[in-house]
């Protein structure tokens, strides 16, 4: 690896396969006859902020799921995202009743899960067992690109989410909600992020402590970015704003466009338009 940041993505390896053993991901068995492992590979990502800085870097074990076949190696597929104006009409509600938005990231969700299917793969490049080459992995639970993780992700959190009281909306079944007396709690699942909104501070606060004993969390604190969005908030005038300014600037770097002049539009200004 000649990057120049290759030892944090050595570490992150590393920290993905402790993720992995700790999980008891798969065991290593001779290859079955007949059996037809599916390959995997390492994707690396850094992670940024709010305003384009590197947070982190992660590594991930990723299975290639192309090479699954239906009926064989999966059967349905899904991926646990809350829509979006599901989250805009929550965030409107946060800040009229000046609730609490708290962020938690959700770690190596998809070992969470637990596979129904017999599903062999190759052992991860680099981490090869030694005296063990010709050994496969058995999956136990899913790995990030099986057809199936996202849907066996979301089966255990539902399955646990429900067991502390939360009841699934009916319209988004990614939006949760908990009463208890006069307070009330709001979690927003979108694949491994999570908004937790409520108006009452010791109640998001077992909840995120409950949460933490069934799942690996990294605590956010307020929210301020999510899904590439940033969030300003004045709470004293119970106003909040959005913007994907750093999602933008993202998008004409990708296109090698961010010092490009800028232009009008093909309309003439101050124009107003009428629905006749």
């Amino acid at each position: 690896m000649s990057d120049i940041d290759s030892y944090k993505w050595l570490e992150a390896m590393k920290s993905e396969m402790d993720s992995m053993g700790s999980n008891q991901v798969w065991t290593l068995v001779d290859p079955p006859k007949g059996a037809r492992p599916v390959g995997c590979k390492w994707v690396y990502k850094r992670k940024l902020g709010a305003n384009g800085e590197v947070t982190a870097f992660k590594a991930r074990l990723v299975a290639k799921g192309y090479t699954q076949r239906p009926g064989v190696d999966f059967e349905e597929t899904y991926s646990p995202v809350a829509m979006a104006k599901s989250i805009r009409i929550l965030l409107a509600i946060a800040a009229w009743y000046d609730y609490e938005i708290w962020q938690m990231d959700l770690k190596t969700i998809f070992l969470n899960g637990f596979v129904e299917e017999e599903i062999f793969i190759d052992q991860p490049e680099g981490f090869t067992a030694v005296g063990e080459e010709q050994k496969v992995c058995r999956l136990q639970r899913s790995i990030y690109r099986l057809k199936q993780a996202s849907r066996s992700w979301n089966t255990r959190f539902d399955e646990v989410i429900r067991g502390y009281d939360f009841i699934k909306n009916d319209f988004d079944p990614f939006v949760y909600k908990k009463i208890s007396g006069s307070s009330v709690a709001y979690l927003v699942l979108y694949v491994d992020d999570i908004l937790l909104i409520g108006n009452d501070v010791k109640m998001l606060g077992d909840i995120k402590a409950w949460l933490s004993t069934q799942f690996s969390i990294k605590d956010m604190g307020e929210a301020s970015y999510i899904l590439g969005i940033k969030i300003y908030r004045d709470r004293s005038r119970r106003l909040l704003g959005l913007t994907q300014s750093s999602y933008i600037e993202k998008v004409l770097k990708r296109f090698k466009m961010e010092h490009s002049k800028r232009g009008l539009l093909p309309m003439r200004h101050g124009i107003k338009l009428s629905k006749k």
